[in-house]
């Protein structure tokens, strides 16, 4: 590995981490020696200090960390007080889930999936920005049609809905296949002793 690409490596590893990451955790993660990733670090400590940034790199707990910078925290705080977006309910999910790999889809259509109103699910996920009202649909009533947005892939970082995880073609029955056949072989050598 060249010296670009491990100063690229370590200034990954430390940011990626919640905790503060030891030069021994990087050594062996990279194989790179300890003395080394010391080196690079401190060059990347100066580095940003020179450069005036928001982020710096501090030693803490024997580790390294990213941290704010201090003349950064009265604009860190304000940012803390604005209102956040909770995590979603389960009915939620399973609402958004359902959206997103049957799209466009009515109201009536999730319930019928689901076996429960989705009323307050759909609120929340409107609420959110998650999903959108995608036309009616062409039949008595003409229910509303749901789609997610743009604000979904942005969410869950996709680029496309073609991003989405595949659905396994088992989906939906009791076991997946590789489970019914063991199922079939066991109770085929029971039958023959």
């Amino acid at each position: 590995m060249n010296l670009l690409m491990a100063r690229a490596v370590i200034e990954a590893l430390i940011f990626a981490s919640s905790e503060p990451v030891t030069a021994k955790t990087i050594s062996d993660i990279t194989g790179i020696s300890e003395h080394t990733i010391k080196q690079i670090i401190n060059d990347l400590i100066d580095e940003y200090r020179s450069q005036k940034r928001g982020i710096q790199i501090n030693e803490v707990a024997n580790g390294f960390q990213f941290c704010t910078h201090p003349e950064c925290a009265p604009y860190i705080d304000k940012l803390q007080k604005v209102p956040r977006n909770v995590g979603l309910s389960q009915a939620a999910i399973e609402t958004l889930a359902i959206i997103a790999y049957k799209q466009p889809i009515t109201k009536a259509e999730i319930e019928a999936l689901r076996g429960v109103s989705v009323e307050s699910a759909l609120a929340t996920l409107m609420e959110r920005g998650l999903i959108e009202e995608a036309g009616r649909k062409d039949r008595p009533g003409r229910p509303i049609l749901y789609r997610t947005s743009r604000q979904f892939l942005k969410y869950f970082g996709l680029k496309d809905l073609n991003d989405l995880p595949k659905i396994p073609e088992w989906i939906g029955q009791e076991k997946p296949p590789d489970e019914q056949r063991e199922t079939t072989e066991a109770e085929t050598d029971v039958g023959i002793n």
